[in-house]
């Protein structure tokens, strides 16, 4: 029984070194997003505040498990009535649900800078599966020394699958906003 419990105890300390902690650096990083407005033209909008981490076994981050947390307050579209109104009810319900998360479930290469995220995607309190396009574009040390990693993950999401059913149509019969939404991640990661 000790010896049992002493291998497992190597074997959980071997994983735990094993494993490399990056930590998203927001300084150098972005969550935008884009909608069709009117059907005629986009909208662009990003969150200032996020925060996340990737834990990573393999230097080319092949099966590195990714989770962020997103601050629904920090919505910034450049326009302050339209942002009060993208943190009411009608949209994201920001008193309510502050936050959107992402956990992930897979980070596989499919060749040799891209890789698919899988994970689940949760806003307004609904969890839904999700999928990114991930481009890694290398590793480098920065000027101080910092080990950095940089990627640009993109997906697209139906805001209604997450309870964002505000709608309205105009004069002409089309729609205010459109269901999909296009959502572009720039990441610069940070090893610890």
């Amino acid at each position: 029984m000790f010896k049992k419990l002493i291998f497992t105890f190597l074997l959980i300390t071997s994983f735990t070194l094993s494993q490399s902690k990056w930590t998203i650096d927001a300084t150098h990083s972005n969550i935008k997003f884009s909608i069709v407005h009117l059907m005629i033209s986009e909208v662009e909008g990003n969150f200032k505040k996020f925060e996340g981490e990737v834990l990573s076994e393999k230097e080319d981050f092949t099966g590195s498990k990714v989770n962020f947390t997103i601050e629904v307050n920090s919505i910034n579209t450049d326009n302050e009535m339209r942002d009060n109104h993208l943190k009411s009810d009608d949209f994201f319900s920001a008193q309510k649900y502050p936050t959107i998360k992402f956990e992930g479930t897979s980070f596989t290469k499919i060749s040799d800078k891209k890789y698919k995220l899988s994970g689940n995607l949760t806003m307004r309190d609904i969890t839904k599966p999700a999928v990114m396009d991930v481009t890694y574009f290398g590793t480098i040390k920065d000027g101080r020394g910092n080990l950095k990693a940089g990627f640009k993950a993109l997906t697209s999401i139906s805001r209604k699958n997450f309870g964002v059913i505000w709608d309205k149509l105009t004069e002409a019969g089309g729609v205010v906003v459109s269901d999909n939404v296009d959502i572009v991640c720039n990441i610069q990661l940070r090893k610890n």
